[in-house]
């Protein structure tokens, strides 16, 4: 939006029975958006406002990844773990070995950390080489008991040897665990530091079992790639953050990445002046500020029909549960990790999802041997009700069914 003392009519996105045609000033006022707005704008560019929105076979996982920018990974596996459920989500077709084949074959994604461990296109690596200088010049308290003899050992076996995992080193001299999460080889840690640092990458998966390679040989090259510049990262971030979620906030961009807050502030000032973003004010975010692209918020967002989704907790559209609250008045609790008395919804409650409305939270486990996907609490939430909902759920249910089950 050039600078104007003129006004001009800005249409919102447009709801049956609505009527959100605004003014639109050349100051910074921000424009008005009720949250069913908001969400509609994020689940369309989440791509959950429609089915098969990537297309179908091993293409469309390389594709959802680049657009969504990352897939979380988790090891929770009473049902199908997170990166598979939410490439499933996406894609209606998908199979896990899909995902081998874009990251051991084809090498369109890799793995690295972003707010979490998560597949990543390959196409950004650039953008995390920054990090992993960081993490080889300081690489925190985690690493301290990593000795250069054991990262030196590793390194030279996977040189000479080629890829491996810790499975196949059975020479190490054990030591005590310092944490639960932590392992008795020394080679571990070892390994995990040499892949935060960049020297390795995770060539390949088999479950939560990672194989490593040396970076330059995984992906064939003759040269690193240019490490980006602090400016080049935060313009990515924003950028991942605006094809991602459409609506944003300070906080939806740098998710656990508070250093980051001032540059993407600055930045998205100085878009604000450009006119490349406008600022959004959504109905219940109080001094949370929110921002979009002014296509986003002039394109016409129509409803697609009753579309079900059994969303994995770690899924990009649950994950930030103050930004699922603001735009969804929906409170997701995780409890896993909570004891079984002080549970609510249950161990592994998937929030389910029926056009714009979160409606139940379904609680399910696979019994592998049984060959079955068991129901173990049902929950409705906001405007869910089974004679309007339930049988579309459980045609989900059946569907997300054949998929864990499938071999």
């Amino acid at each position: 939006m050039a600078p104007s003392t003129m006004l001009r009519m800005v249409p919102l996105p447009r709801f049956a029975g609505e009527d959100v045609t605004l003014m639109a000033r050349a100051s910074p006022k921000p424009f008005p958006l009720a949250p069913r707005a908001a969400r509609r704008i994020w689940l369309n560019a989440q791509r959950l406002d429609r089915r098969a929105p990537f297309g179908a076979g091993a293409e469309a996982t390389r594709a959802a990844i680049e657009h969504l920018g990352y897939v979380q990974i988790d090891t929770i596996n009473v049902i199908e773990r997170s990166h598979h459920h939410i490439l499933f989500t996406r894609i209606p077709d998908y199979r896990r070995e899909h995902l081998r084949q874009a990251q051991s074959v084809d090498k369109s994604v890799f793995e690295y950390w972003t707010h979490a461990l998560s597949y990543v296109p390959t196409r950004d690596l650039r953008f995390f080489l920054p990090d992993m200088i960081r993490r080889r010049r300081a690489p925190g308290s985690w690493f301290r008991r990593v000795k250069q003899e054991d990262l030196r050992k590793v390194l030279s076996r996977i040189r000479k040897e080629g890829p491996l995992s810790i499975r196949d080193i059975d020479d190490d001299v054990l030591v005590e665990k310092d944490h639960a999460w932590a392992s008795r080889k020394p080679s571990k840690r070892a390994l995990q530091l040499a892949f935060y640092s960049g020297a390795l990458t995770i060539s390949e998966r088999n479950g939560m079992v990672k194989t490593y390679e040396l970076m330059e040989r995984h992906f064939g090259w003759s040269r690193r790639p240019k490490p980006a510049s602090e400016r080049q990262v935060l313009e990515y971030l924003l950028d991942r953050a605006l094809r991602a979620q459409g609506v944003i906030s300070l906080d939806s961009v740098c998710h656990l990445d508070a250093p980051r807050k001032p540059g993407i502030r600055r930045l998205i000032e100085a878009r604000v002046r450009q006119g490349r973003l406008a600022p959004i004010a959504i109905d219940g975010a109080g001094k949370v500020e929110h921002w979009a692209e002014p296509a986003t918020i002039e394109t016409a967002i129509e409803p697609n029909g009753a579309i079900a989704h059994i969303l994995s907790p770690f899924d990009p559209l649950i994950i930030q549960r103050k930004r699922l609250k603001l735009f969804f008045d929906y409170d997701h609790r995780f409890e896993a990790y909570a004891p079984k008395e002080k549970r609510v919804f249950g161990y592994f409650a998937l929030p389910t999802l029926i056009d714009d409305e979160i409606v139940a939270i379904i609680d399910l486990k696979t019994d592998r041997q049984k060959q079955a996907l068991l129901i173990q609490k049902w929950t409705w939430t906001g405007k869910g009700s089974p004679g309007s909902h339930k049988a579309l759920i459980e045609s989900e249910l059946d569907r997300f069914e054949r998929f864990q089950l499938a071999t």
